[in-house]
């Protein structure tokens, strides 16, 4: 025992220094704070149905009503019980308070993979504390991206993972990446671990390409092997999550079309101008070095500046000038906006340069070329001819959409290279001089690009939006059309601008010149290795730190109280959560309908807010709600209340429809269509009590000559409802036709009749709609679907492949380690 804490003080040292860190940063947690996270507001308003159902019958559904009349539950949240990284995931999120468990992630995964490599333990803090801090991993945390920030958070131990099985530690390293992999798949972020995978093939690829030329292929033969199986295992852990999600992907607005009269449509995936709307500037990359460079994403103009006091010359007051001045864009990039740039750290951008003049080891091969192709994918609409190529013909790229985001991948390589090469000026591989040359070279040119920007920052930027002459035109409009104010005005705010990147030009100069000269003592033997690495990382934190308050700070933290009560019910709220109806929906359109969910907390709703919704309920947004809202469509979704808000006095007023069409009716006649155009068009006119429109191909499913009018005698009504179970009760004197005002997928909703499995099919669009038979009966409509429930139980078998590796893979290591000793 002595000796393990011996040969491991050190690293428990710095991962309690890490804990500490943590807190120190987030210390508004200490106080039983929480951070304010629009996007995990947002999701509390999607889960309130399946929470209050969790509450009652200890397990949440799998589908849910709160939004677009009803969608599957699986991106929004479902348990996953036997799945072994359930509970890993929970450990990271649950056990120390949000958001210190995800940083805490960040530090020592990355930690782990840069002892992985072989650096020095001081120089892997350094490291790993320029990897957490990198500001997007903040900039998600503020914005309550908490899946994604955990999938980012598993990208270094996955690696080192990898690169242990290359090294020959093939059951250890396959056991680590079958582990973290699968951490990172249960994350549930695709787009974040298909952007790591795909990082990954050029590395193997780079590794297949060295073992050909040294004639080593036996040894790689055997650590793909491994890998294959961890990549297998990983898999069959995440069975039930990735075969729910590859399922339900195809349904939705990233599976294929089902309109061809639209040819804005996509065939398949999203549409290219969605996927690229944030695409990441070509020259707002340079933000990697000075983050204010483009405006950042929180900056506000206050009193002092430009356009405050040119508003002031034109006889407004000070505080009229400031709030002028604070409603200014100081983000000048083309991204429809920005919570902030991507900075990596100035000594960090000073390193990599260096590691780019210096490093041998092949990786830096790997992280260069990965890089360039990543940043001009990120680039997307700004540098299409390659972004296309990506989008046109590689599988599932047209799947995600944000294409900057792969910088995330981008924001790991950094510190890589940049540790790896003071580890290689370590090593005593390199003359002194050579050092101390490359090194200056490395400062010249990152240090001569800041000095630039300090000094003549209009130089190579204009700090205009491409658009500013509308800007212009729209700022006259403001002030009685006087051009020569608004030309003054928005001189101003460039020249603010200018005057933010200068100064954080000159920040960034002087963490250059400290990088520089503690990287120089270390070469020259100044000061001792372990003073440098200490220093380093002492100072890549305060870099880090201080652009990092800016996205994220105390003043992110409220009393959790407050937002418990953050959704309070108006009026017209209260009114319809007085109606004991156990399933009818809202349409309110005093929100954003759909882009918002904050109507969801209270009500199931036409609308809501999800970048995975079913297709077809997007195409029905398109087609009856973008224009002017189709009451036809209203009705058959059964919207029982409307909700809007007089734009004068701002109050909210709620309409009864008295036209909804129910739960369920019994219609008079069916009208085939030929396709989903033809359904589309029927539906735009129609009486959906009356009339369903059926698309042809489910034809065979009825049987016209049994089927008629019910009559007057003939009624079906709802007995019970739950998410995943819904009841009906009917009685028809001849076989009917009815339709559910319920939302068709048949990816696992089975109808019953007395118990007896019997055939649906879609109408409308989008409900479900069956033939019954004459008769008094009770249906049915059961969600269970075979991804989840068969995904479970290979998750389970697994899961215990994964302990009984990890634990053979211990016992190894510790026998190799007793016959070393």
């Amino acid at each position: 025992m002595n000796n393990w804490l011996k040969r491991n003080g050190i690293h428990l040292a710095i991962s309690a220094f890490f804990v500490i860190l943590c807190f120190v940063y987030f210390s508004p947690v200490l106080q039983g704070k929480v951070p304010i996270q629009g996007d995990v507001m947002q999701a509390k308003a999607m889960q309130r149905e399946i929470m209050e159902y969790k509450a009652k019958d200890g397990k949440g559904p799998l589908w849910t009503n709160e939004m677009f009349g009803g969608m599957p539950a699986y991106q929004i949240w479902v348990q996953y019980p036997l799945n072994l990284t359930t509970y890993g995931i929970a450990l990271i999120t649950d056990v120390l308070p949000n958001p210190v468990g995800t940083v805490l992630m960040y530090l020592l995964g990355s930690y782990l993979l840069f002892c992985v490599l072989k650096v020095n333990p001081w120089l892997a803090a350094a490291g790993a504390i320029a990897f957490a801090f990198t500001s997007y991993n903040f900039q998600i945390i503020s914005a309550g991206h908490s899946n994604k920030a955990l999938a980012i958070g598993l990208f270094a131990p996955i690696l080192a993972g990898i690169i242990l099985t290359m090294r020959g530690k093939y059951w250890m390293g396959a056991s680590l990446t079958a582990l973290f992999l699968a951490l990172n798949i249960r994350a549930n972020h695709i787009q974040m671990t298909y952007y790591l995978l795909l990082a990954l093939l050029i590395y193997i690829g780079i590794e297949i390409y060295h073992a050909v030329k040294a004639n080593k292929t036996k040894e790689l033969s055997k650590a793909l092997g491994f890998l294959g199986m961890a990549v297998l295992l990983s898999v069959m852990v995440n069975a039930s999550n990735l075969w729910t999600t590859y399922e339900y992907g195809k349904e939705t607005i990233r599976g294929k079309s089902n309109l061809t009269a639209d040819a804005a449509e996509p065939d398949t995936g999203l549409p290219k101008d969605y996927a690229y709307q944030w695409s990441q500037g070509v020259s707002e990359s340079f933000t990697f070095l000075i983050p204010n460079l483009y405006g950042g994403g929180t900056n506000r103009l206050d009193a002092k500046s430009n356009v405050a006091k040119a508003i002031e010359t034109v006889g407004a007051s000070p505080e009229q000038a400031a709030g002028f001045a604070a409603q200014m864009p100081v983000y000048w990039g083309d991204k429809p906006g920005t919570a902030g740039p991507y900075y990596f750290g100035s000594i960090v951008c000073l390193l990599f340069v260096f590691g780019l003049f210096i490093v041998r080891n092949r990786i830096k091969w790997w992280i260069l070329a990965t890089t360039i192709l990543f940043l001009f994918l990120s680039f997307g609409k700004n540098l299409p001819f390659i972004s296309d190529l990506f989008f046109d013909y590689v599988p599932l790229y047209n799947k995600f959409r944000a294409v900057e985001s792969i910088l995330a991948v981008v924001g790991l390589l950094f510190p890589i290279l940049a540790v790896l090469a003071v580890k290689e000026a370590q090593d005593g591989q390199y003359d002194q001089k050579y050092l101390v040359k490359k090194l200056t070279w490395s400062a010249g040119i990152t240090g001569g690009f800041a000095l630039i920007i300090a000094v003549v920052p209009t130089l190579f930027f204009s700090f205009k939006t491409s658009d500013h002459e509308a800007f212009l035109s729209a700022l006259s409009q403001q002030i009685n059309n006087d051009k020569n104010i608004a030309l003054t005005i928005g001189n101003a705010l460039i020249q603010d601008r200018a005057e933010l990147a200068r100064a954080d030009a000159l920040r960034t100069l002087i963490f250059i010149a400290i990088g520089f000269g503690l990287t120089w003592a270390f070469i020259t033997k100044k000061m001792k290795a372990e003073y440098a690495f200490g220093l380093l990382a002492l100072f890549i934190l305060i870099d880090m730190w201080q652009v990092d308050r800016r996205y994220l700070n105390n003043q992110n933290f409220v009393p959790a109280s407050s937002l418990t009560n953050h959704y309070q019910p108006r009026d017209v709220d209260t009114f319809i959560l007085a109606d004991k109806d156990p399933d009818f929906r809202v349409f309110d359109t005093s929100i954003p309908t759909f882009t918002s969910a904050d109507a969801s907390y209270f009500h199931k709703t036409v609308g809501g807010a999800h970048s995975a919704r079913l297709k077809r309920i997007q195409e029905l947004v398109d087609h009856q709600f973008t224009k002017s809202v189709n009451h036809d469509v209203l009705d058959m979704l059964n919207t029982k209340y409307i909700i809007t808000q007089d734009q004068q006095t701002g109050a909210y007023k709620m309409q009864r429809n008295e036209s909804a069409a129910g739960n369920a009716w019994i219609v008079d006649q069916v009208q085939f269509v030929k396709n989903s155009d033809e359904e589309m068009k029927a539906i735009s006119s129609f009486d959906p009590k009356k009339e369903a429109i059926v698309d042809i191909k489910y034809k065979n499913l009825i049987d016209t000559a049994k089927a008629g009018i019910g009559g007057p005698t003939a009624m079906i009504k709802l007995d019970s409802y739950h998410p995943d179970h819904m009841v009906y009760s009917y009685s028809a004197p001849r076989d009917v036709i009815a339709v559910f005002s319920e939302i068709y997928y048949d990816k696992g909703w089975k109808m019953y009749i007395d118990d007896v499995e019997k055939p649906y099919f879609r109408a409308d669009y989008t409900l479900r709609a069956a033939q019954l038979p004459a008769g008094n009966h009770k249906i049915d409509f059961i969600f269970h679907p075979t991804s989840y429930y068969m995904g479970e139980k290979i998750s389970f078998a697994g899961s215990i492949l994964l302990v009984l590796g990890l634990g053979f893979a211990v016992y190894t290591d510790q026998k190799k380690t007793k016959k070393v000793s």
